[in-house]
């Protein structure tokens, strides 16, 4: 039932896994995806546009094949970690192209095309994975349904708010905004969430059982 969701241990357990998931889509790489031919085309027209589009996406897939032979070799968190870290830079070099009146268009594409890159090697994937491996058996359906709600509703409140940020803090606010998202998850990763690498779920359960027990002493 939901209410196994609210027990101590599962609880913590599942605000993780909300945070986690609202994180992935608040570090901004829809922005990207979603409105990277809108950025582009105001830098480098509509032809050249739709081509490093095509190319984002190429990368996105790439990327995300190349997260699968990462992600049980350096584990979950170094690699949340390491795409964090590196969206969080290529959002200050947007946030710093979009300062001046005529950015240099090549390191537009390249700083997007980074966080493209930071995001499937890393919080794409790893974020569903750790998701799925947090949680008892006897819960996982229900925990990781309110999990993926909560990431969906967070990628919309993104997608929707994103033109307004540009129009009232400028797109460099918006993606020094981002910047500092993708600095929080990092921080979140590093101090809360546990390294599920090799171990079994049954290890992980005993894990949030364990804190919960070194909290209560």
């Amino acid at each position: 039932t939901f209410s196994e969701l609210f027990k101590p241990g599962i609880r913590r357990a599942l605000g993780l896994a909300i945070v986690l998931a609202i994180m992935q889509q608040w570090a901004g790489v829809n922005t990207v995806l979603f409105y990277g031919s809108k950025i582009l085309s105001d830098q480098v027209g509509a032809t050249s546009a739709l081509g490093a589009n095509v190319l984002i996406g190429l990368i996105n897939f790439v990327c995300t094949i190349i997260a699968l032979g990462l992600i049980d070799r350096l584990g979950r968190k170094a690699l949340l970690i390491f795409s964090a870290a590196a969206m969080a830079i290529s959002h200050v070099i947007l946030a710093l192209c979009f300062l001046r009146t005529n950015p240099p268009a090549a390191l537009i594409v390249g700083a997007m095309l980074l966080c493209v890159a930071a995001f499937a090697v890393g919080l794409g994937p790893g974020v569903w994975v750790v998701l799925s491996e947090i949680f008892p058996t006897r819960i996982r359906g229900r925990a990781m349904a309110v999990a993926t709600v909560a990431l969906w509703v967070a990628c919309t409140v993104l997608t929707m708010t994103f033109l307004t940020l540009s129009r009232t803090l400028g797109r460099n606010g918006a993606f020094l905004i981002y910047g500092g998202m993708c600095a929080f998850t990092a921080l979140f990763v590093f101090f809360v969430v546990p390294e599920t690498r090799g171990k079994t779920l049954e290890e992980i359960e005993k894990f949030w059982v364990v804190s919960r027990e070194k909290r209560s002493i």
